[in-house]
């Protein structure tokens, strides 16, 4: 019986559906926001050293990464038939060693250190030496692999575009192409999260409620609306990237394109500014008010991502804020002045639906038996103290609505104002309901996901506008 070759297996995009470096790198930067900055006396020293210094600052958990199961399948059966296996990656050694003691597949480990970047021409000679040339079969996935796979026994490609495969065919050696994936455009409009968009018809309604509802105001907004769902979906794509591990904790965002690894981390810093640069080229075109106040939203988000998200009240709080930003947003695009009763109520009608955001999560974390919300600062037995805030804050702003009801501004506005009562009540019910739901666990991780979805909550929403027009026309 003929002796079986090594089998040599790659480890970024091959086992593993993503890349070590970046995960270092956004997993660091979730925990220090200084690291970029920090990173470039590593990097100054080199590749090797970066990933040196990133793999002792980030915090990764070799047992949730996104591994392709696929791939591991291979290497199992290619041990079951006698074969020896071992995993040479450009990775820091200290991680490569991680992730070969939990998968348990490999008889040897061989990674980079803080002076050798073990990729390309370099592992092709290290491989060489080790094993001998054409003596090694080498799984892999980029076109770096190629100066291995002319040193190697046998080409074994996973996920390769159909330009490496060509070339790789050319090398003229037993060759086996894997395709474990299906590439699909849809993931990263997925990625952008865009029923989120939803919150940002928040910027019309200073137009609506001061009933200006004229061709250039319409254009103006319409424009803030795209500029701000491009911004925010930048944010989204940022705050994915820094959320890996705790969304791999989860049941449901696990599934999302990066944790996942159905998109590569390293398209998601390119997304990101693409959509940023993209949601100031239309903000140019409206006034400097609004270019001013979307700058602010951004900086306001990204250091809610970066800090203010592990700060207990102080995440809702600044949830609440950026709600009510849209609509801020929405006056500045218009030219519309905000009148005190729109912003006091978007304040504690958002800090309510922040509220129940946190507590669905709590409710979720406190059925999987987990008493501490990973990434954030709460715990299960701050859940009372949550629920409460919820049902406050909206009840206060149906407060504010009924104040404002009874307010000259109304009377000015609408020709039967006493039909706005309705919408309070509808609200009330409404926000009584959403907490209740929320309490019972039947409340998905984002309130906004949920009425979309709900029956219920868009024929309140529908009746509410009911009263509006009611009040407009009667």
């Amino acid at each position: 019986m003929q002796k079986l070759l090594p089998l040599v297996v790659d480890l970024d995009g091959t086992l593993l559906k993503s890349d070590m470096l970046h995960e270092c790198f956004w997993s660091a930067v979730s925990i220090n926001w200084r690291i970029p900055i920090l990173s470039i006396r590593a990097i100054m020293r080199g590749k090797a050293a970066l990933k040196a210094y990133l793999s002792l600052e980030a915090n990764i958990d070799a047992s949730s990464m996104p591994y392709d199961n696929e791939v591991i399948n291979y290497i199992q059966t290619y041990r079951a038939k006698g074969g020896r296996t071992a995993l040479v990656t450009a990775t820091n050694q200290v991680l490569a060693d991680r992730i070969a003691k939990h998968l348990q597949i490999f008889d040897e480990v061989h990674g980079s250190d803080g002076d050798t970047n073990l990729k390309g021409p370099t592992k092709a000679k290290f491989l060489t030496e080790r094993f001998g040339e054409g003596k090694f079969i080498y799984m892999g996935d980029a076109f770096t692999d190629l100066s291995i796979w002319r040193v190697s026994g046998k080409i074994v490609t996973v996920n390769a575009t159909q330009s490496l495969q060509r070339q790789a065919n050319l090398l003229d050696k037993p060759i086996e192409h894997l395709i474990t994936t299906a590439k699909s455009l849809r993931l990263y409009f997925k990625a952008f999260r865009p029923h989120q968009w939803v919150k940002n018809i928040l910027i019309f309604i200073p137009m609506l409620a001061a009933h200006q509802l004229n061709s250039t105001t319409f254009i103006s907004c319409l424009l803030a609306f795209f500029a701000f769902s491009l911004v925010a979906s930048s944010v989204y794509v940022l705050n994915d990237l820094l959320d890996l591990g705790v969304d791999r904790d989860h049941p449901r965002k696990r599934l999302r394109p990066f944790a996942s690894g159905a998109i590569p981390i390293v398209h998601g810093g390119f997304l990101a500014l693409g959509l940023l640069a993209g949601g100031f080229t239309i903000a140019s075109f409206l006034n400097w008010g609004f270019f001013l106040i979307m700058g602010a939203y951004y900086v306001l988000t990204s250091i809610y991502s970066l800090l203010l998200k592990r700060k207990i009240v102080v995440d809702i709080c600044t949830l609440a804020g950026l709600y009510t930003i849209r609509i801020v947003a929405g006056g500045g695009a218009s030219g519309i002045e905000l009148s005190v009763w729109l912003c006091a109520f978007s304040i504690f009608f958002f800090l309510s639906l922040a509220a129940i955001k946190r507590q669905a999560e709590l409710i979720d974390l406190e059925k999987r038996g987990v008493l501490t919300a990973k990434g954030r600062g709460y715990e299960v037995e701050d859940l009372p103290i949550v629920s409460t805030i919820s049902l406050v804050a909206g009840y206060i702003s149906v407060l504010i609505l009924a104040l404002y009801v009874n307010s000259a501004n109304v009377q000015e506005l609408y020709a039967f104002p006493y039909a706005l009562w309705g919408i309070c009540c509808v609200l009330l019910y409404w926000l009584t309901r959403m907490v209740l739901i929320t309490h019972r666990g039947y409340m998905h991780d984002d309130p906004v996901f949920f009425i979309l979805k709900d029956k219920l909550s868009k024929i309140c929403f529908v009746v509410m506008f009911g009263f509006v027009m009611a009040g407009a026309l009667l």
